[in-house]
C-alpha cells in the first residue's frame, strides 16, 4: 500500500509548477526576541556550548520521511515557547505531518490517505526530548549534521511558535503523546495537505537555521537531503540507519 501511496505522490509533482506558492506554510515576520533564561540542574556541557559561536543540528529522515534535531538550551533562550511538562533536555527532535497519522500510529487507510494530500487535514509538530547522542536516540534513521550561526536561534524560534497553536496562557496546545519516546503532539494552526507535507516543513526549519534549500525541492526526503549535503550546505552523513 505505501508504494502506491508514493506512485500517487509522483504523479501529481507535476502540479507543483502550478502550486509552488502554496508550499511554504506562513512565516512570522522577524525572529522573536531572545530572552535569558534560568534552567534548573543545567549541565556543564550546556554552559560550554552556550559560549560557542555555532551551534550543531541534525538531519534525520527515514526513506520518505524528515525531521529535525535541535539543541533545546539554544531554541529557549533564543525564544522559543516550548510546551508545558516537556522538562530541560539536551534535544528535542522536531517532524511534522497530518494528526491522524500521528495519533493513530498506524498506516493510513486509502481514504486518510485521499483527504490528507487532496482535501487538507489539521497537522501536528511532534517534539520529543532526549540527553543521550543522537545517533543512539535516532538509531534507525540516516543522521547528518551541521554547524549553524547560534545567532539564527531567534528566527527558528519564530518559526516553530509560528506553527504551534497557542493557549490563552501563550502555551503551546499539546493534544497527546507522541509516537515514540516521552514527548508531546502540538496542535498546529495549518493544515497538512500536497505538497505542503512533512519534507517541506522541515526544509523551513532548515532555512530559519540559515540553510540554504529550497521547499519546491524538498517534496521527496532525499531530495531535501541532497540539498543538505551540498557543497553550499556541508550537511555531513553520520549515521546511515539501522
Amino acid at each position: 500500500m505505501l508504494h502506491r501511496h508514493i506512485g500517487w505522490l509522483a504523479s501529481c509533482l507535476a502540479l507543483c509548477q502550478l502550486t509552488s506558492c502554496a508550499l511554504r506554510l506562513p512565516e512570522p515576520k522577524g525572529p522573536v526576541q531572545r530572552v535569558e533564561v534560568n534552567r534548573p540542574s543545567a549541565k556543564s556541557s550546556h554552559a560550554s556550548a552556550a559560549r560557542e559561536p555555532d551551534v550543531r543540528i541534525y538531519l534525520i529522515a527515514t526513506n520518505i520521511h524528515t525531521g529535525v534535531v535541535l539543541p533545546f538550551d539554544w531554541l529557549v533562550e533564543s525564544g522559543y515557547r516550548p510546551p508545558k511538562n516537556l522538562g530541560h533536555p539536551k534535544y528535542v527532535t522536531m517532524s511534522w505531518g497530518d494528526r491522524t497519522a500521528y495519533v493513530q500510529q498506524r498506516w493510513l487507510t486509502p481514504w486518510q490517505v485521499f483527504d490528507a494530500f487532496v482535501i487538507g487535514t489539521p497537522s501536528v509538530m511532534e517534539i520529543i526530548p532526549f540527553d543521550w547522542d543522537v545517533v543512539d536516540v535516532c538509531h534507525h534513521q540516516r543522521i547528518y549534521q551541521r554547524l549553524v550561526p547560534r545567532e539564527r536561534g531567534p528566527y527558528a524560534a519564530a518559526f516553530l511558535n509560528h506553527c504551534a497553536r497557542m493557549d490563552a496562557a501563550g502555551d503551546p496546545v499539546v493534544i497527546g503523546r507522541s509516537s515514540w519516546g516521552k514527548g508531546l503532539l502540538v496542535d498546529c494552526s495549518y493544515k497538512y495537505y500536497f505538497p505542503r507535507i512533512c519534507n517541506v516543513w522541515t526544509c523551513q526549519v532548515l532555512q530559519a537555521c540559515g540553510v540554504d534549500v529550497v521547499p519546491f525541492r524538498a517534496l521527496a526526503a532525499n531530495w531535501l537531503i541532497w540539498q543538505a549535503e551540498s557543497k553550499r550546505n556541508g550537511f555531513e552523513k553520520i549515521w546511515n540507519g539501522d
